[in-house]
């Protein structure tokens, strides 16, 4: 498969001393009046670029979410790992993982005493939307005359977690990795992608890959309590649907909707180094049982390999923006970020690549 056609780089401004902001960006949206909103793995804050021409994204301006929904707690990391736009809400999922503490390499015996230690962090299961007007986030606002009234609300909590992984809990696939408490770095239960449209949310699955499938999780949501939102019975009890997809033994690290087909950008599950694909899992509206999708399938292309350094250059956030008069450039942010995408401490640089046409994939 062919690598991605480098249209451009987009330059990202950020007014920040927080290195951890920059270098472990983690997920990546536009809005229709052309703002970038991003989010880090390591904070509780979505920040929003707005676009200065040539290609340079600034004016930078942080959004603490608990000043619009309610947190679990005021200290713990959300994991933010998706955010995606729809019908004038941006919406943010967190990674919902447990964590194992990384060895330091200073002590050996403390770093085996920390490779014993599962940790998790509550705020990271949150799934949650917000009302965006004129490049502000906000706790409502009336969109027309009718009474279309946009609130801010997240997914209800439920005992430290929330009800999508109540829900999980007994699943066939999935309940075991939760009731084990594996961590996302062991091939545990880890959403790190979000596409929505409508009622209807997309969750991909960096992990478990099982057997080499990855997992799509479907939802819809309803609108329970001011500020709090309930899953919506798919029928016959359900509360969610299970895609499951091969690409290539890899796990899913972001999703994207482009019309009625969801870009996923995949990637090696676990703390495993490697090479990252784009795929496209066409006409995904309109399903109402579990499905499975293979490469032969008609329905699962891949479009392109990204570049990759080991050791840095992680793909982990995809967004479209207007490029050189293509209105479909596809932009990718990077965690671990190789020091040549650095041209200043507070800058970025973001790759923009050509959308592949049917021909062209």
């Amino acid at each position: 498969m062919p690598n991605g056609f480098l249209l451009s780089r987009a330059l990202l401004k950020f007014q920040t001393d927080f290195d951890d902001l920059i270098a472990e960006l983690s997920a990546i949206t536009r809005t229709p009046d052309g703002h970038l909103w991003l989010g880090s793995d390591e904070f509780v804050t979505l920040e929003r670029l707005t676009p200065m021409g040539d290609g340079i994204y600034g004016n930078h301006k942080t959004f603490h979410l608990k000043d619009f929904i309610n947190l679990f707690d005021d200290t713990s990391e959300i994991d933010i790992e998706g955010i995606a736009y729809s019908d004038g809400y941006l919406w943010v999922v967190g990674s919902h993982s447990f964590k194992r503490p990384n060895a330091k390499g200073k002590k050996p015996h403390k770093d085996i005493q920390r490779l014993s230690e599962i940790e998790h962090d509550p705020n990271r299961s949150l799934l949650a939307r917000l009302p965006v007007l004129n490049g502000e986030i906000v706790p409502t606002y009336a969109r027309d005359h009718e009474g279309d009234v946009l609130t801010a609300a997240s997914l209800k909590q439920v005992n430290g977690q929330n009800l999508l992984l109540e829900a999980l809990a007994e699943d066939e696939h999935l309940g075991l990795f939760l009731k084990m408490q594996l961590p996302s770095k062991d091939n545990g239960f880890d959403i790190e992608g979000i596409a929505v449209s409508g009622s209807k949310i997309f969750l991909g699955l960096r992990g478990p890959v099982l057997r080499g499938w990855a997992i799509i999780l479907e939802i819809e949501i309803d609108d329970a309590d001011p500020g709090v939102l309930t899953l919506k019975d798919l029928g016959e009890g359900c509360m969610y649907r299970k895609h499951f997809l091969d690409l290539n033994g890899q796990g899913i690290r972001e999703l994207y909707m482009h019309n009625s087909d969801l870009l996923l950008l995949a990637g090696p599950t676990m703390e495993i180094e490697g090479a990252m694909q784009l795929f496209r899992l066409k006409d995904v509206l309109n399903h109402t049982s579990d499905t499975l999708w293979s490469q032969d399938s008609g329905r699962l292309e891949v479009l392109f390999d990204l570049p990759f350094i080991i050791g840095s250059d992680h793909a982990e956030g995809l967004t479209m923006v207007p490029c050189l008069g293509y209105d479909d450039g596809l932009m990718v942010i990077y965690d671990a970020p190789d020091e040549a995408r650095r041209p200043e401490p507070r800058a970025i640089f973001a790759d923009i690549f050509r959308f592949p046409r049917p021909a062209d994939a």
